[in-house]
């Protein structure tokens, strides 16, 4: 089993920047490869980012690169999201999710946390 739960979503004007977490906890943080996901209303769930067990491949959405980075920390078993330059588009229900075994090239991710939400607004 993996808990996954997100935090450091909120309120954010255009051009701005916000970084999210995910702890992990349950079985051992380093043996499973990462990701984000979004969903906006109306919207199906849409992959965000993901990074591999070490955190040497990272893999990101066309929208968000140049925006977006992913980054973890197996010492804290915690993965980040930082989002800068956000849009309006951006906003959205943020998931961070794990899988075991190469998840960054099969996209089959096992565990989802509860969401964090960020809105991106004036």
């Amino acid at each position: 089993q993996v808990q996954l739960v997100e935090s450091g979503g909120g309120l954010v004007q255009p051009g701005g920047s916000l970084r999210l977490s995910c702890a992990a906890s349950g079985r051992t943080f380093s043996d499973y490869d990462m990701a984000w996901f979004r969903q906006a209303p109306g919207k199906e769930r849409e992959f965000v980012a993901a990074i591999s067990r070490r955190g040497s491949i990272q893999k990101y959405a066309d929208s968000v690169k140049g925006r977006f980075t992913i980054s973890r920390d197996n010492d804290k078993n915690t993965v980040y999201l930082q989002m800068n330059s956000l849009k309006p588009e951006d906003t959205s229900l943020y998931y961070c999710a794990a899988g075991f075994a190469d998840t960054v090239y099969t996209n089959n991710y096992t565990y989802w946390g509860p969401g964090t939400q960020v809105t991106v607004s004036s």
